[in-house]
């Protein structure tokens, strides 16, 4: 399917005001099935392996259960759950807990779903559900009838037998038992199935002996993902809509909860097909750029050497594959032994996946040194998010890096320091000491650029950490992290006077939300991912409520406004207005942000009904580019946000202002142009900080 005929089905838009339905495209390449176009093949494979007492429990197998407590606690590991529970996993959870406590805590939610499953459908449709929620791992191929297509390019009634076993095989690992990735394993899974299928009487020794001679003959077919916008958007917004039932208590008329691919709800969302489009492709072009400079940097060194090691050795201990083999009671050396033979697979390529033939450590290796970007842009006036890219890959890189992965934010957060020294009359032409100086135990390090002393308007401009250090210690370390807080970032962000120069993490949706309130008049309103869910026959079951606070007074919030355009207008952010970077030539702010090493790279840019964050770098921290030629936010991050924004202006019939950022209301009452002062504000003896500190009553 083509991208207008996506959009023709997909979109449901009024110029600017565009929202999105996402009911058919948050199904994944998941098809559902009925019971009856299930082969019963599939069913006895399934009841073999995966639950024999299937037809005489409800939702629980306790002696299966006794039985798995024991065999653990002897140190033989071994699966308990019945189908119905594994379908209240798959249903209801977005992964299988690996802490204890919280196992233990989601056991007992499986347990009871279990049974409220049992007492609402027939084993027929718990048999038939369970195979349309399962995940086959493959291109994101979920449910049966897509993972029967993709593998042998027929639908789930017409599986042999052979075929069956091998996808019933594929559920208690689906990398580990894959057919394309590791054919050998899979074929023993599947004549292991076979022999369950044969022990319970669904098929005689005969027929047994006969299949499992057979090779694996696969006939791919394969649906890429990439098919349809936000993918990452789309997972995220799926986990965000049922803990948002959950909380609401918004269940079906019979009390069970509502299962998001089957029951046909509509899912209105404020996403724009058209900057979703634009903000993908500008990661693509900028992206893929950059990633050739990286590889030039590592070609001849070893990324790996000395403590770099250590990122193999969790890299490995993080994958599928090890957690899988632990599972299965593999001892380390054999769990080693695996990761250093060759297997089929498939890696990510800015040209396109690639299939190839490399040791899951040279996976590790190559995946380790792939640039990841993200990014997202809302209107701050309603809080709307219209683009969400959370990674580079959605087939190779599931982990959304919008909101649900935080990193260092470093510079990005030296407006809350300014904000709060702003919204405390403090003018943005006051001069503050730009020198190395050392407060308690701490000595901020950085260069020293636009002069000593320094404005507030100008140490923002020009990034500079020894004035930003400075001016934490005037307003106070307590008073920027409770703004902070206010202003939307959910992830710990301490009382220390390091937090001037961003020495925390947060998300970029986070980060966007806080900036949005700047350009809305000192007002933060939550980010929204969802604008209203209706059922099948249209009725509203749930309606976005705004969640909205008044953080700074509308007045600062301008000037912080005016502040950040000056880092645009010949600051740190400057090269947003040369052709290769956007050429954007219209009003817009924003901060540029570079961690330690360079490990992380940020941009954050307003404009008066645009709030947009980037983010760049590499999956651990401690790989990183080795010179701030390309590792700046400036160089790393701020060219995605210019040719998006640049797309974005030129779609005219997105509407969005070319003019300047109005003022608050009731107008200004505080001078900002700096050239109208004199005496102090042009420099001078600077007062004590303690007595900037008595004054203000901190």
């Amino acid at each position: 399917m083509n991208w207008k005929t996506q959009k023709a089905i997909w979109l449901q838009k009024s110029l600017r005001t565009t929202t999105v339905c996402w009911v058919h495209i948050i199904k994944k390449t998941r098809s559902n099935v009925q019971y009856s176009d299930l082969s019963p093949h599939l069913v006895n494979a399934l009841i073999a392996t995966e639950d024999k007492r299937f037809y005489s429990h409800s939702g629980i197998d306790y002696s299966r259960t006794i039985t798995t407590v024991f065999y653990t606690l002897m140190g033989n590991k071994q699966g308990g759950s019945t189908i119905t529970q594994q379908l209240a996993l798959n249903l209801f959870s977005e992964k299988r807990e690996r802490n204890t406590i919280k196992r233990i805590m989601q056991k007992l939610q499986e347990w009871i779903t279990a049974v409220r499953l049992e007492r609402n459908y027939t084993k027929e449709e718990i048999i038939m559900m369970y195979f349309n929620t399962v995940d086959f791992g493959y291109k994101n191929t979920y449910g049966i009838k897509s993972a029967a297509r993709t593998f042998f390019n027929t639908t789930p009634d017409k599986l042999k037998m052979e075929e069956a076993a091998v996808l019933v095989g594929m559920l208690k690992g689906p990398s580990l038992f894959s057919p394309i990735r590791n054919p050998e394993r899979s074929l023993n899974r599947r004549n292991l199935v076979l022999a369950n299928m044969m022990k319970e009487g669904f098929i005689t020794k005969e027929e047994y002996e006969e299949a499992k001679e057979k090779p694996l003959k696969l006939n791919l077919n394969v649906t890429s993902y990439g098919e349809g916008p936000a993918p990452y958007f789309r997972a995220v917004l799926k986990d965000e809509i049922k803990k948002e039932f959950q909380r609401l208590g918004i269940t079906k008329e019979d009390g069970t909860p509502y299962d998001l691919d089957r029951d046909g709800l509509r899912i209105y969302t404020p996403i724009n097909y058209d900057m979703q489009l634009y903000a993908e492709q500008a990661q693509k072009e900028w992206m893929q750029k950059l990633q050739k400079e990286f590889d030039k940097q590592w070609r001849n060194r070893n990324p790996f050497a000395g403590e770099r090691a250590k990122l193999l050795t969790t890299g490995m201990k993080r994958s599928d594959r090890y957690i899988q083999m632990k599972n299965d009671g593999a001892s380390e050396e054999e769990i080693l032994k695996a990761f250093n033979t060759k297997t089929r697979m498939t890696i990510f390529t800015w040209k396109g996946s690639v299939d190839t033939i490399m040791t899951p450590m040279d996976s590790i290796k190559y995946n380790k040194l792939i640039l990841r970007n993200s990014m997202m842009s809302m209107e701050p006036q309603t809080g709307h998010i219209k683009a969400w890219v959370g990674g580079i890959s959605f087939e190779h890189y599931k982990y959304d890096q919008v909101k649900m992965g935080t990193r260092q934010v470093g510079s990005t957060a030296k407006p809350f320091t300014y904000a709060v020294a702003i919204d405390n009359d403090y003018s943005p032409c006051q001069p503050i000491p730009n020198h190395p100086q050392t407060y308690g135990d701490w000595s901020p390090r950085g260069t020293i650029q636009g002069g000593d002393p320094i404005t507030l308007k100008n140490a923002l401009k020009y990034s500079q950490n020894h004035a930003t250090a400075y001016l934490i210690h005037l307003v106070g370390a307590s008073n920027v992290a409770e703004l902070t807080r206010k202003m939307g970032i959910t992830s710990k962000v301490p009382s220390y006077p390091s937090i001037a120069l961003g020495a925390y993490e947060a998300s970029v949706y986070d980060m966007v939300g806080a900036y949005s309130a700047f350009v809305n008049h000192g007002t933060w309103i939550k980010p929204v991912m969802i604008l209203r869910i209706e059922t099948k026959e249209g009725t509203v079951i749930y309606e976005h409520k705004p969640e909205i606070r008044k953080v700074l007074n509308s007045e600062s919030a301008y000037i912080m406004v005016d502040m950040l355009k000056g880092v645009v207008d010949g600051g740190t952010a400057s090269r947003l207005r040369r052709a290769e970077f956007g050429g954007i030539t219209y009003p817009i702010g924003g901060k540029t942000g570079t961690t330690n090493d360079n490990s992380d790279a940020w941009f954050i840019g307003i404009t008066p009904q645009l709030v947009t964050g980037v983010w760049t770098g590499c999956e651990d921290r401690g790989i990183s580019f080795s010179n701030m030629q390309y590792g700046q936010g400036a160089a790393a991050a701020l060219p995605v946000f210019g040719l998006f924004m640049k797309r974005v202006y030129a779609d005219s019939k997105l509407g969005y202002s070319k003019e300047d950022f109005p003022l608050p209301p009731g107008g200004l009452t505080r001078v900002i142009d700096c050239s109208k002062y004199s005496g102090v504000y042009q420099g001078g003896e600077q007062p004590e900080p303690e007595l900037q500190d008595d004054r203000l009553g901190f």
